[in-house]
Formats: C-alpha cells, sequence, structure tokens
C-alpha cells in the first residue's frame, strides 16, 4: 500500500486553506513528481505526507496506516518507515556528516543506541555506502558547516537513502545544486528508488526535470488538483493553464521535449490525466 487521500483538505490555524478535495492514490514503488508554482501546495502536500501536519477534512492513509487514528507509539514507528528529504536540511554545523546520515535511523533503533550513535558512530561503512553514490564518502568526517549548500542537499538524501524509508518524499531536492549535478542526482534517486521499490514523491519547480526523471506528473494550483498524467501526457497546454498569471519564468519554454521520452506508467495514471 502506498498512499490515499479522499476529499484531504487543510486549513491553517490562520484560516487559509493550502489543500482542498484532494482525491489521489500512489501505489506502492511508484515515483511521482509534483510541480505547480509558489505557493500552490506542494510542500504542504509532503509534510502531510510526512505526517509533520493532519488534514482538517477528508481521509488519509499512508502506508496502510490512517496517521490520525495512530496513538504515538503506532505513529511513531509509522513516522519511521517515511523518509523526508528536505530543501534546506536541518543540519546543526558542528555536526560530522557521518552522524548526520547515521541519525536517519535514530526512529528504528532503541534509546540506548540513538543516544550512543550520537556520540560515536556504530555503522561507519552503512554510512559511507549511502555517501558513495552521491560522491561524497570522502567527506565522512567532515562538519556540516564545511559543505556547499549542494553537497548539505546530497547529504540530507543519504541519510534517507540510509535510512531505507518505504516512502520517500523529497521537497525541492536538488534546489542548490548546479543543473548537471540536479539532473544526475535526481537520475540516481530515481534509479534507486526503482531499484528497492520505494515510493518516491518530490516537489519540483523545474518542469523539464519532473518531465525527464519521473514517470507520472501531477500538476498542484491554489491547493488543489490541476492534473494528474503519465508525464508524456503533459502537454503545454496543461502547463500553460498551471502556471497561468502567476508570472513565473521558472518552467522552460522547451519543457515538452523531455516529455516525449518518458514511459508512461500505470493504466491508473492514464485514466486520470484531467
Amino acid at each position: 500500500m502506498g498512499v490515499a487521500l479522499q476529499g484531504v483538505g487543510l486549513i491553517h490555524p490562520g484560516g487559509l486553506a493550502a489543500l482542498e478535495g484532494l482525491d489521489l492514490r500512489i501505489e506502492a514503488g511508484e515515483r511521482v513528481a509534483i510541480i505547480g508554482s509558489s505557493g500552490a501546495g506542494k510542500t504542504t502536500l509532503l509534510r502531510l505526507l510526512a505526517t509533520g501536519l493532519m488534514p482538517t477534512s477528508g481521509q488519509l492513509t499512508l502506508l496502510g496506516e490512517a496517521p490520525t487514528e495512530l496513538r504515538a507509539g503506532a505513529l511513531k514507528h509509522l513516522r519511521s518507515r517515511i523518509g523526508l528529504i528536505h530543501q534546506s536540511p536541518p543540519l546543526p554545523p558542528r555536526q560530522r556528516v557521518v552522524t548526520a546520515v547515521q541519525a536517519g535511523r535514530l526512529g528504528q533503533w532503541s534509546l540506548p543506541r540513538a543516544l550512543l550513535s550520537l556520540c560515536y558512530p556504530l555503522d561507519i561503512d552503512g554510512v559511507e555506502q549511502a555517501l558513495a553514490p552521491l560522491d561524497l564518502a570522502e567527506k565522512l568526517f567532515n562538519r556540516c558547516d564545511q559543505l556547499s549548500g549542494g553537497q548539505l542537499q546530497r547529504v540530507g538524501i543519504a541519510r534517507v537513502l540510509y535510512q531505507r524509508a518505504e516512502l520517500v518524499l523529497a521537497d525541492e531536492p536538488v534546489a542548490a545544486m548546479d543543473p548537471i549535478l540536479a539532473d544526475h542526482t535526481l537520475a540516481l534517486l530515481n534509479h534507486l528508488a526503482a531499484q528497492r521499490q520505494v515510493t518516491l514523491v518530490a516537489s519540483l519547480h523545474a518542469v523539464d526535470l519532473a518531465l525527464k526523471h519521473f514517470p507520472r506528473v501531477i500538476g498542484l494550483r491554489k491547493g488543489r488538483l490541476h492534473f494528474d498524467c503519465p508525464a508524456a501526457q503533459v502537454t503545454q497546454s496543461l502547463l500553460d493553464s498551471l502556471y497561468a498569471n502567476d508570472g513565473l519564468d521558472s518552467r522552460p519554454s522547451d519543457a515538452m521535449g523531455s516529455a516525449i521520452d518518458v514511459e508512461a506508467t500505470t493504466p491508473w495514471a492514464a485514466q486520470q490525466c484531467l
């Protein structure tokens, strides 16, 4: 079981409706990109899927569980199965990379082992294996304040890889990287997700990268589902309507050039192209 939302809405304490009436299903092992302008609800949706926020209406199911119905212990266990890659990873500046990556499994370890791991690395080889595909193995014992923004984002990705989460949520995971590195990193993240049969949901501003690397693309506009298509079926008119009147130039004019090489995945996704 992956992710299911039925009529999900979320209203912030100030009364602002961030998400409205979302009906969405993501099967286990799917790889999905979420696009839309700033303020469309992409980050809010990811925080909801990470159980950092709870819906104010509708039904949410994650990995076969309804988080709003779980007690504290069961909710903690569910969260240990979900990995969140932040746009700006919350890594303490003086923390070593090995400790930052190892923190991915804190929710799975006993309290004594978790506390010990903060003082002394318990699985150096495992952390190094998580860093190696991201070309960061040599930074194992560097402090986080010695790394660039792009390197910090890759440390955040390595932490989720080390966690071995069943559901990986990525909020603008390559925003601080140059175009070549961003392309390489998304290709790697998709490859590893497919290899491990992990469900991957990523929010991206770069439409060309979403169309190139993700088999399925969801467009959010003002907290509502605007379209849900296999990447190969995302047309220029859909993109124009998604970003209409937003005054954004982050969507490349040749975005559709990346779509024709992307293979459509499930029959369900094809039926939901709005």
